[in-house]
């Protein structure tokens, strides 16, 4: 019988399985450009309420006009994409993609354009 090494030696070296990051969240200064909009958007009567859910794929805000309706606009990171088509994504109230982008301010620009005309009419 061969003498190999025994679990309890402690020479026996055990290598833990390596994990990703449980959820996906967003940095600092990315959740600041999302709530100056937001705040911006509430200012001008647009959106009232805002949901952010976190997932070990993607992290999600949604903003509201109304609590009980489907979200008026939702911004979603999902880093896997990062090196395709861009980990950001803006998503309309129906569901549809309205852009897609490497980069938060851009993919934010649409939202911004709606708040520039409401402000100008």
């Amino acid at each position: 019988m061969a003498a190999g090494p025994a679990a309890g030696d402690p020479a026996t070296i055990i290598a833990f399985p390596r994990q990703g990051p449980l959820q996906v969240g967003f940095d600092r200064i990315e959740l600041q450009k999302i709530l100056d909009l937001y705040g911006r958007m509430v200012a001008a009567g647009q959106w009232r309420d805002y949901a952010m859910n976190f997932a070990a794929d993607a992290a999600s805000f949604s903003a509201y006009r109304r609590t009980s309706e489907r979200p008026q606009a939702l911004i979603e990171k999902r880093p896997a994409l990062r090196n395709r088509q861009g980990m950001w994504t803006l998503f309309g109230e129906h569901g549809q993609v309205l852009r897609r982008g490497h980069e938060l301010p851009g993919v934010l620009a649409p939202v911004e354009r709606r708040l520039l005309k409401l402000v100008a009419d």
